[in-house]
């Protein structure tokens, strides 16, 4: 997969982040999902196909990912 243009991105953190910093951000660039960390925005980029995105979201909604 060859990464999208992410110069014209537009970020987005979740409105439960609580505005201190530390979180991630999601930006929708064509047929990909970037994210990356709010810490460091000039660094790594993940990026998922819509499909896996879902499947990640959907799995915290059902508490899959919750710690004991």
């Amino acid at each position: 997969m060859e990464n999208p243009d992410l110069s014209n991105a537009d970020w987005r953190t979740s409105s439960l982040s609580g505005g201190n910093g530390e979180c991630v951000e999601v930006a929708f660039v064509g047929q990909h999902v970037a994210v990356r960390d709010s810490k460091n925005p000039d660094g790594a980029v993940l990026f998922f196909t819509p499909g896996e995105w879902q499947a990640f979201t959907g799995g915290v909604h059902l508490g899959e990912f919750t710690l004991p």
